[in-house]
């Protein structure tokens, strides 16, 4: 069972080669995802990945070293991670980095660490990454909650994103979505002051529900002005999936909190 220690006692991990970097679930308890030994935590997630192309298994073995984090419980030591200090943002279930890669162009002066589980969106994240020469990003290919609750210290970020998470429309599925009164909680720790939450999604009752979790967070303040959802940024861009949404007639909502 894992020990659980206090944060001033922690090692501080910097980035690191890992020979088996991915989660798996057919690898019996892992700490990752299991909250206690017999009793599974409920995940946001399933791992039904597709199938890895040559070109995306190649870029996780050659380029995971460069810009992936091992999976471990210590807390990351963001500057030696990336070789030095500026405004770090975290994506969350980053797909196939459409949009980390599109943010990562267009502000070289940002630091930003990527967290997905699917070792195919991992994979074409990674070779674009290369493709583009680009310095400041990192990869953890792990839970984000338990990123939150454990790797990350206290204020540490500028910004977390979240963009189109698996609404799991299903009442009964409703305990897997990702935001969660707890999740929040763990975000808004890991947030500066005036940094920013910023949460994206094409499903409308999930947007309600993001909006209710979000406003019930002391810590949190609404930056729309009508109380309730923002215009899209500029740093979110279109992705093809929203914009075969658009043109189905789906709507797409934007909630953008501060941290204070």
């Amino acid at each position: 069972m894992l020990t659980r220690h206090p944060v001033e006692s922690r090692k501080y991990s910097p980035i690191m080669n890992c020979s088996s970097p991915f989660v798996s679930e057919k690898a019996g308890p892992n700490p990752l995802f299991d909250a206690e030994p017999g009793r599974r935590r409920v995940r946001s997630f399933v791992l039904r990945e597709g199938r890895l192309t040559p070109a995306q298994e190649r870029a996780i073995t050659d380029l995971w070293p460069r810009y992936g984090v091992a999976n471990a419980h210590d807390i990351l030591d963001l500057d030696s991670l990336f070789g030095r200090s500026s405004e770090r943002v975290m994506e969350i279930g980053f797909g196939d980095g459409e949009a980390l890669l599109h943010a990562a162009r267009n502000a070289p002066e940002t630091d930003f660490i990527g967290v997905e589980v699917h070792r195919p969106g991992v994979g074409a994240l990674l070779a674009n990454l290369e493709r583009h020469d680009l310095t400041n990003v990192r990869v953890v290919c792990a839970d984000a909650n338990q990123v939150l609750a454990e790797r990350l210290p206290p204020g540490s970020l500028d910004g977390i994103r979240l963009f189109f998470p698996d609404p799991w429309p299903k009442k009964r599925h409703h305990k897997r979505r990702i935001v969660q009164p707890e999740w929040v909680k763990r975000g808004t720790r890991a947030l500066k002051f005036g940094g920013i939450l910023h949460m994206a999604t094409d499903w409308q009752p999930y947007a309600e529900h993001m909006l209710t979790v979000a406003m019930d967070c002391a810590e949190l303040t609404n930056l729309a002005t009508d109380g309730a959802y923002c215009e899209r940024p500029a740093w979110r861009p279109l992705t093809k999936f929203e914009r075969r949404g658009q043109r189905l007639g789906h709507g797409v909502w934007d909630l953008l909190f501060e941290r204070v």
